[in-house]
């Protein structure tokens, strides 16, 4: 009986980690690659919803975005992938 409750235990961190762990994990990854990869001239959006360019990127992991209230600066992470990358879509792919 204790063997069985034993590999029902594992089964249920292995489902867990399959399903909640590792997805995490790889969008985690994928959100840093894309700020890393950020380039002068590059359009983006922010978590918070503004609409920039990239004006310059600094060693300190932040960037000034010019939008229509002016230069600002933030940290690279408070852009957002997802929305910053249906920005920059093709047009094809917006219709979808």
């Amino acid at each position: 009986m204790e063997q069985q409750s034993f590999i029902l235990l594992i089964l249920m961190f292995l489902v867990v980690y399959l399903f909640m762990i590792r997805p995490q994990m790889k969008k985690q990854k994928q959100e840093k690659k894309f700020a890393q990869e950020l380039k002068r001239g590059d359009k983006v959006i922010t978590k918070s919803g503004m609409h920039g360019k990239i004006l310059d990127l600094n060693d300190d992991g932040t960037c000034i975005i010019e939008s229509g209230a002016g230069k600002m600066k933030f940290e690279r992470s408070a852009i957002s992938m997802e929305m910053s990358n249906k920005l920059n879509a093709p047009v094809s792919e917006k219709k979808k």
